[in-house]
């Protein structure tokens, strides 16, 4: 199974590493306007195959694309000191349309799947870009997700794999933790928390709040970048493709708000399978409305 990944940056570079150490793929192209940082990087994650598992990583132009099955977009820009949300939007919005069309030409058949930020807005545009018969996604709140099921999972003292969580709405500021609907080990959070006699109160979950809310800005603090987590939550999504795993996660796609954001959905080999409806609280609901009216914005602006 061949998986193309545009963009050899630290994102797409990660990806591709994560995709290898799963052993999932048997091909990785690695696509960038900068030749010399995709051939660099190729080699070095090539050079982890023989101490893991038989992977091929190759770096290559737009025509190696053929026969990827799921292609990964993560060129662009990162948000500069200074920049506005709407100038980068814009910024990355020229690279797309750049490169959305070469790569549906060399790879029709491909499920995309946008990470390049903002990504709701990005998954949106490339939409429109790829035309109607595309099969397009975005990474959307999946490491999001990934990260309040880790603050949950500390408090609760459990291995995460153990706790459901997700955040829905916008990747960002506006992005909408669904509390009612936490469990772990099969128990409302609430109730697991108090039959371990631990602690679960305004307090605890203002804290993880924040802790989820703020993730992304004390790692760019110290180390300038992230890149590791969303380069683990690609390759998930990426598995999910590849094996029709039928994978609930919450990627950005299509909604009832008029705008691509994160939900719940079932993700298989034909890309977003089904949309799932949480059961969310009146106080939820209404927070989800404002993340889509902020993404709806974004979309004019870059309209306009």
């Amino acid at each position: 199974m061949k998986v193309g990944i545009v963009g050899a940056g630290f994102v797409g570079a990660t990806a591709a590493y994560a995709l290898l150490l799963r052993g999932r793929v048997r091909d990785i192209v690695l696509v960038d306007k900068d030749e010399r940082r995709a051939e660099a990087e190729a080699q070095d994650i090539a050079h982890a195959a023989p101490v893991s598992h038989a992977v091929q990583v190759r770096a290559g132009g737009y025509e190696a694309l053929a026969g990827a099955r799921v292609v990964l977009l993560t060129a662009g820009a990162n948000q500069q000191p200074g920049e506005t949300r709407l100038d980068l939007l814009r910024k990355n919005a020229a690279v797309f349309r750049d490169v959305v069309p070469q790569v549906r030409t060399h790879a029709p058949d491909a499920v995309l799947v946008v990470a390049t930020n903002p990504v709701d807005v990005m998954t949106h545009l490339t939409m429109d870009l790829a035309g109607p018969d595309a099969r397009v996604l975005g990474s959307g709140t999946v490491l999001d997700s990934a990260r309040f099921r880790h603050e949950v999972a500390l408090r609760a003292g459990v291995d995460p794999q153990h706790v459901h969580a997700y955040v829905l709405g916008e990747h960002g500021d506006s992005e909408v933790l669904a509390w009612s609907g936490v469990t772990v080990a099969g128990l409302g959070v609430a109730a697991f928390m108090a039959a371990r006699g631990l602690p679960w109160d305004d307090a605890v979950r203002a804290d993880i709040d924040g802790s989820v809310r703020d993730a992304a800005a004390r790692i760019i603090g110290g180390k300038r970048a992230t890149y590791y987590g969303v380069g683990a939550a690609l390759a998930r999504i990426t598995e999910a493709v590849l094996r029709d795993g039928r994978a609930v996660l919450t990627v950005s796609g299509p909604s009832g708000y008029g705008v691509s954001l994160s939900l719940p959905r079932v993700v298989g080999g034909a890309g977003i399978v089904e949309t799932l409806t949480p059961d969310l609280t009146p106080p939820e609901t209404a927070a989800l409305e404002r993340s889509a009216a902020v993404l709806r914005e974004a979309v004019r602006g870059l309209e306009g």
